[in-house]
C-alpha cells in the first residue's frame, strides 16, 4: 500500500529546484500541476466552443484561447521547478535567497491585455483607449517584475510605479468603460464583469506586496495565492465571456470585423462606392418629350426633344454654358 500511495511528483528533484532558503515544495509543485491541468482543460473547452458561434462571432473565444494556452505553458514551467531566479531579499534579517518565479509575470503580460481587450470590446470604447489600457497593464506587470528582481529596498519604488499604472487602469475601466457599455445596452453585464476583474486586480496588488515584494509569505503560499487568482481571472472569466457573448448583438457592439456574412445591409449603413465613370441611366416617359439621361458623377445630359421642342444639353456642377439645338 505504501508503494501505491508513494508520491510520483519528482519534478523538483529532477530539475534541481530545491535551491535557496525560500524555495518551492513538493506540495506546491503538485498544486501548480493541478492549476496547469485546469488551464489546459479550459483551453481545450474554449477552443472547441469556438466552432459553435454563428457567423464567425469568435473574437472572445480567440482572445481567451490565447490566454489559456499561455497559462498552461507558464504554470507547467513553474510546477516543474523552472522559470525562476534566485534573489536576495532585502526585507529578510539574514538576506535569505528566495526563488522568484518569473513565469507568472510572463503569463500576466499576455493575460492582462487579453482581459482588458475583452472588456473594452464589450464597452465599445475607442481603439486609442484599448491601446492605452493595454500599455498600462504592461507597465504594471513590468514594474512589479523589476520590483521582484531588485534585492534592495528600492524595489518599493517600482512597486509604487506599477500600482499607479494599476490605479489608472482600474479607474478608466470603471468610468469610461461603463459609460460606453450603457450606450450599447450591455451595462449590466459589463459592470458585473469589470467589477469582478477589478476586485481580483486589487487582490493581485495586495498579494504581490506580501509575497515577492514584502517577503511575508513563502514561495509555496505565494503559488497558492496567485494560482487561485489566475484561475479566477482567466478560466472563470473566459467561460463567462463565452456564454454571455451569445446574448450580445455584435452589430450594436460594432464588432462586424469579427464576422463574415452578417454585416447588416441597411441603407446608408455601409454605402457602396460608385466606380468612376459609371452612373445611373434613366429613360423618361414616352410622349412629345422623351428624355434619356446618363450621369457620370455630377455631370448629366438633359432631355432630348422630339418635334418642335428644343433639346437641351447641359452639365450640372460645371461652368459650361447650356447649348440648345433644334430638332
Amino acid at each position: 500500500m505504501g508503494v501505491i500511495l508513494e508520491s510520483r511528483n519528482d519534478a523538483l528533484d529532477y530539475n534541481n529546484a530545491y535551491t535557496g532558503q525560500d524555495h518551492q515544495s513538493e506540495g506546491g509543485s503538485s498544486w501548480l500541476f493541478a492549476v496547469t491541468a485546469v488551464f489546459f482543460v479550459s483551453f481545450l473547452a474554449v477552443a472547441a466552443l469556438s466552432f459553435k458561434p454563428r457567423n464567425g462571432e469568435r473574437i472572445f473565444h480567440y482572445l481567451f484561447t490565447i490566454a489559456l494556452l499561455t497559462g498552461t505553458i507558464a504554470y507547467f514551467s513553474m510546477a516543474s521547478g523552472l522559470a525562476y531566479r534566485l534573489i536576495s531579499q532585502a526585507n529578510s534579517d539574514n538576506n535569505d535567497i528566495r526563488q522568484i518565479y518569473w513565469g507568472k509575470y510572463a503569463f500576466w503580460a499576455v493575460a492582462f491585455p487579453v482581459v482588458i481587450t475583452a472588456l473594452d470590446l464589450l464597452s465599445g470604447v475607442s481603439w486609442a483607449t484599448i491601446v492605452y489600457h493595454v500599455a498600462l497593464s504592461w507597465i504594471w506587470v513590468a514594474s512589479y517584475l523589476f520590483s521582484a528582481f531588485t534585492d534592495t529596498h528600492y524595489k518599493w519604488g517600482f512597486f509604487v510605479f506599477g500600482s499607479l499604472a494599476w490605479l489608472l487602469l482600474s479607474l478608466s475601466t470603471l468610468t469610461s468603460g461603463r459609460r460606453g457599455a450603457s450606450r450599447l445596452g450591455v451595462s449590466g453585464h459589463y459592470f458585473a464583469l469589470a467589477g469582478f476583474v477589478n476586485f481580483l486586480w486589487f487582490l493581485y496588488v495586495l498579494a504581490f506586496a506580501l509575497t515577492d515584494a514584502g517577503y511575508q509569505i513563502r514561495v509555496p503560499g505565494t503559488h497558492i495565492w496567485f494560482g487561485i487568482l489566475d484561475l479566477l481571472l482567466v478560466p472563470v472569466l473566459a467561460f463567462a465571456f463565452v456564454f454571455l457573448s451569445g446574448r450580445w448583438d455584435y452589430g450594436r457592439l460594432n464588432l462586424h470585423f469579427t464576422q463574415f456574412g452578417r454585416v447588416p445591409q441597411h441603407p446608408g449603413t455601409f454605402p457602396e462606392k460608385v466606380a468612376p465613370g459609371v452612373g445611373a441611366t434613366t429613360t423618361g416617359p414616352a410622349g412629345t418629350t422623351a428624355g434619356v439621361g446618363s450621369g457620370v458623377g455630377h455631370h448629366g445630359v438633359g432631355h432630348a426633344g422630339v418635334g418642335s421642342d428644343p433639346a437641351y444639353t447641359g452639365t450640372h456642377g460645371t461652368n459650361a454654358a447650356p447649348v440648345q439645338q433644334a430638332v
